[in-house]
């Protein structure tokens, strides 16, 4: 099975075209090597890491209930996991493990794709996102990526666009 063919990378196709975003379907790249970091992605593209959109999934905990929460965050600084749990009005925002990544996703950690899940992830999309006329994102498979933009991407996850960027990165 080629990269292509990855059932994630399939679902994450399907889920573009259904949102009528085919062009995006056709951008798709499948890159040399894994890039599982924006760093590691901006080069392959010889782009900056801020056109990155990292896929975080994260814990969030309201009382006795944890649910995953997709953090679409620029390459260019970290997510502030306080101010995004005020966001969502969470008790807390905690780091995934593989195995809740993928079981919530149904791909792995360094693929997520913004889609393509088994059933619909609270989403928040970076605002920073917005300041690039083109941003990559990872298409289910820690090989491939494709190109989008900031309107797409809330657009596409049903997202709300929002500042995540840590305080330290805001000065």
């Amino acid at each position: 099975m080629t990269t292509n063919d990855h059932p994630a990378v399939v679902k994450f196709t399907a889920a573009l075209q259904e949102a009528g975003l085919a062009e995006c379907a056709r951008g798709i790249r499948i890159l040399d090597d894994e890039v599982r970091t924006a760093a590691a992605a901006a080069r392959a593209l010889g782009i900056e890491p801020g056109a990155i959109a990292n896929s975080l999934i994260f814990r969030a905990t309201y009382g006795d209930r944890v649910e995953p929460l997709l953090v679409l965050t620029s390459g260019a600084h970290r997510a502030d996991t306080a101010r995004v749990a005020a966001l969502v009005g969470a008790d807390k925002i905690g780091k995934a493990d593989p195995a809740f990544v993928k079981e919530n996703t149904g791909q792995a950690i360094g693929g997520v794709a913004p889609a393509g899940h088994p059933r619909r992830v609270r989403t928040l999309v970076d605002n920073h996102l917005a300041t690039y006329a083109a941003v990559w994102a990872a298409a289910g498979h820690p090989k491939s990526v494709y190109p989008t933009t900031f309107e797409q991407l809330v657009a596409l996850t049903g997202g709300t666009a929002a500042d995540v960027r840590s305080v330290e990165d805001d000065s």
